[in-house]
């Protein structure tokens, strides 16, 4: 069995942002030549996310509204977490959105439905964080 193991490397100029990574998972699944097997896809800090979803910016504004009003960043003394820190809310987004995804490779291809995407959602940025991508398979 084949595998590659890869990280890719973020530093958002924004607190939160969503970035659509599906082309650098498409890249690093022809560096491996997998033709079949499966990509796993996860963000390795507690306050970002990957998940699957429409590449649409009004779905993008909904999802960040949903998420704030769900775990307000503000104000941070609603955190008991935020005790010397101010990223509670950043913590429970990423509990929301999800750690990781794994998807199928077929014949090469990420085996996504029509309007899938995979992204890197950030929820306490500005300063650098990892993902790391581990595809195994023939």
């Amino acid at each position: 069995m084949k595998h590659l193991r890869k990280e890719l490397w973020f530093e958002t100029k924004k607190r939160r942002q969503l970035i659509n990574i599906t082309p650098e998972l498409e890249k690093s699944l022809r560096e491996s030549g997998i033709k079949e097997g499966l990509l796993l896809c996860n963000a390795m800090h507690i306050t970002a996310s990957v998940f699957i979803n429409d590449d649409e910016p009004g779905l993008h504004q909904d999802i960040e509204e949903w998420l704030e009003g769900l775990a307000p960043e503000k104000p941070h003394s609603r955190y008991r977490h935020n005790v010397g820190e101010d990223n509670g809310d950043a913590h429970l987004k990423r509990t929301i959105m999800g750690r990781e995804v794994v998807v199928a490779v077929t014949n090469g291809k990420l085996d996504l439905g029509p309007w899938e995407q995979v992204f890197y959602g950030e929820f306490d940025g500005m300063r650098k964080k990892r993902v790391l991508v581990k595809i195994i398979g023939e």
